[in-house]
């Protein structure tokens, strides 16, 4: 037993106990979290859904005391092991957190010091509260990457955050949480933007870790299937009040609330699949190979390469979907980037409409910019802050010369922002405004604003709740039935592919190990590692 382990409680054990919970506005006093109450019991995953909005980080975060100074706790206690968290001063709070209560937050990559290599980061935590040191504290760091199924463990412990895919990183995340064995864990949304397999791993793994450290485990969440795979008890919220709370059999087979039925209803439909288009090709790519050099030593000579993307071929319809699919860091971007000439290739042929659009310059690859657009997997990102929603929508209509009047811009940016379902007066706000659902009809607007055949959606959805991922997939599939616009669809969820997609390529490091229809793909897998992905996606 490692010196961080202590004594675990019995089964059934109450480990938190929230009541009466009440969060406001610090300036205005409004209440965003309202006489919310529950508890967590060891051995047991406790499941805090609904959309965004509804109050479910507040919660977890006002537990942890850690709000923003924009919000405060006006009412309710939170007790751990019988000890009120609100009353203790801040440097008995700092003892708890960590030890006693761990948190795995939604964005690894935001919550990671980007200067510091992940193994430092995790051996903070394991410095802070126990006396390991030296090779000691190495190995333990080590051990926790393993657990966590981080590959190379020894090697990954001096990567830095930048070096580590998503999934990587929130494997750091939950080693870090780990790393002290706590009894009470709060994961806030752990899986949101991980691979279907990946997800499944880390599910498995809090999962396991409930059983055989007897962790209390509070998961937020708004995937309907990780629920329904994960948890004991779920507890619906709704504008920070909880309005339904059944153990899980008894919330899927009977839900109460109107609202508890939507989320249900709003998860994909597996069965439906969207028939194969027949139209003449926009995009067509022929062994596409995209090599990054490896350099070591003294004078950074390359060594080696990481074939990135190897040997890609593959065909886009006028008007036709196709999901490329794979888990991180099978090449699924880098393909996406080299389309859009962001990438150099290091052989094979890429063309649109019939032209040989590889290695173009700057200059002679802008017609095609207009013709060729992205939506980026985190719209706030790919945005200007400073920009109003009104500015960042006309940017590209003036940078790629479409020759509008300032006054056909303005109308075109109103109509484009009412064809998202968004209204005309959010030109003129900032992308803070918004929430994650709203910023992406503004990044699909901004995207159409230059009438392109072709947009390349890196992961759009990976991040939103099951309610607006549905909303924004029937905006697209209703934009593609109107303009005729054709998708290069990124994605690791193949839950969402059967209503989306006519074909589904799937790859696995760097190289394209099957293709075919929607319906072929999902129902008749040939290929091992695509029958591995199907298996690892969360069903009810």
């Amino acid at each position: 037993m490692s010196e961080a382990q202590h004594s675990r409680p019995a089964p059934g054990t109450l480990c938190l106990q929230v009541r009466d919970l009440t969060v406001t506005l610090a300036d205005t006093g409004a209440a965003i979290v309202k006489g919310v109450s529950f508890e967590l019991q060891a051995g047991k995953v406790f499941a805090l859904v609904g959309e965004s909005g509804s109050g479910k980080s507040v919660t977890s975060l006002a537990a942890m005391r850690l709000l923003p100074d924009a919000l405060r706790i006006s009412g309710g206690s939170v007790e751990v092991a019988g000890q009120d968290l609100f009353g203790l001063s801040e440097a008995r709070m700092q003892e708890v957190r960590g030890r006693r209560v761990a948190m795995i937050f939604q964005n690894a990559m935001s919550a990671l010091n980007p200067v510091q290599t992940v193994g430092k980061q995790v051996a903070e935590t394991l410095q802070l509260h126990t006396r390991l040191r030296g090779a000691a504290l190495r190995d333990r760091v080590v051990t926790l990457f393993r657990e966590v199924g981080i590959p190379d463990p020894e090697q990954r412990f001096d990567f830095f955050p930048h070096q580590l895919s998503g999934g990587q990183q929130q494997r750091v995340m939950i080693a870090m949480a780990l790393a002290c064995e706590p009894d009470v864990l709060i994961a806030d949304e752990p899986t949101t933007a991980l691979d279907v397999t990946i997800q499944l791993q880390v599910l498995n793994l809090i999962r396991e870790l409930t059983r055989s450290r007897q962790l209390a485990v509070l998961l937020i969440t708004h995937d309907m299937g990780v629920v329904k795979n994960t948890a004991d008890e779920v507890a619906v919220m709704y504008r920070g009040e909880l309005i339904e709370r059944a153990s899980v059999d008894d919330f899927f087979q009977h839900p109460k609330q109107a609202y508890s039925q939507r989320l249900i209803d709003a998860l994909p439909d597996l069965t439906h699949f969207r028939e194969a288009a027949t139209e003449a090709p926009l995009l067509e790519l022929q062994e596409v190979r995209v090599h990054f050099p490896i350099r070591r030593g003294l004078l950074q000579r390359v060594v080696d390469y990481t074939r990135a993307v190897d040997g890609v071929s593959l065909t886009i319809g006028r008007g036709e979907t196709y999901a490329l699919v794979g888990e991180s860091g099978s090449g699924k971007s880098t393909l996406g980037r080299a389309v859009l000439n962001l990438e150099a290739i290091a052989g094979g042929q890429i063309r649109f409409r019939g032209d040989a659009i590889e290695g173009l310059g700057r200059n002679a690859m802008l017609p095609y910019r207009k013709q060729i657009q992205v939506i980026f997997q985190n719209p706030f990102s790919s945005m200007n802050p400073r920009m109003t929603v009104g500015d960042i929508i006309a940017e590209g209509m003036i940078s790629l010369g479409l020759g509008l009047s300032e006054e056909a811009r303005r109308a075109r940016i109103q109509a484009l922002l009412q064809r998202v379902q968004l209204g005309a007066e959010h030109a003129n706000r900032y992308p803070h405004e918004f929430s994650g659902g709203q910023l992406q009809r503004i990044a699909i607007a901004r995207a159409l604003a230059v009438d392109p055949e072709l947009i390349i959606c890196d992961e759009p959805t990976s991040a939103l709740d099951v309610s607006i991922r549905a909303e924004v997939l029937e905006l697209l599939a209703e934009l593609q039935r109107e303009f005729g616009v054709s998708y290069l669809f990124i994605t690791h969820d193949l839950s969402i592919v059967p209503g989306l997609a006519h074909k589904v390529g799937v790859m696995q490091r760097g190289k394209l190990v099957e293709q075919g229809t929607a319906e072929q793909i999902l129902t008749a897998p040939a290929h091992p590692y695509t029958q591995e992905l199907l298996a690892a996606v969360p069903r009810l």
